[in-house]
């Protein structure tokens, strides 16, 4: 069993950066595709960026693009998700995911293929 580690969250004023670190409590995760999701009260948890298991393949959910990088570091077994230029729309508890057994290099999108979850951190953005 995986547990994934959420660090990172917290207050930030409008155009602020954080960034938010995931990483296995145990074990290492370097063959799993990732995934970084959130969920804002009384909505769905939606898709914000996802790296496949080599980091060679990222991708983003348009309302993120250009703002957010996702990336990992497999010898440090951790994967960051840099959010700059942050707005009050993106306050939500962001939950990291990883998809033990991938078919193949690639970033995946949809959260039924993630079978490990965090217990998320909470990014709260306003002045």
């Amino acid at each position: 069993q995986v547990q994934l580690v959420e660090s990172g969250g917290g207050l930030v004023q409008p155009g602020g950066s954080l960034r938010l670190s995931c990483a296995p409590s145990r074990g290492t995760f370097s063959t799993y595709a990732m995934g970084w999701f959130r969920q804002a009260p009384g909505k769905e948890r939606e898709f914000v960026a996802s790296i496949s298991w080599s980091g060679s393949s990222t991708t983003y959910a348009d309302s993120v693009k250009g703002r957010f990088i996702i990336s990992r570091d497999n010898r440090k077994n951790t994967v960051y998700l840099q959010m700059n230029s942050l707005k009050p729309e993106d306050t939500a508890a962001y939950y990291c995911a990883a998809n033990s057994n991938p078919s193949h290099d690639f970033a995946f999108r949809l959260k039924l293929v993630y079978d490990y979850w965090g217990q998320g951190t909470q990014v709260t953005v306003s002045s």
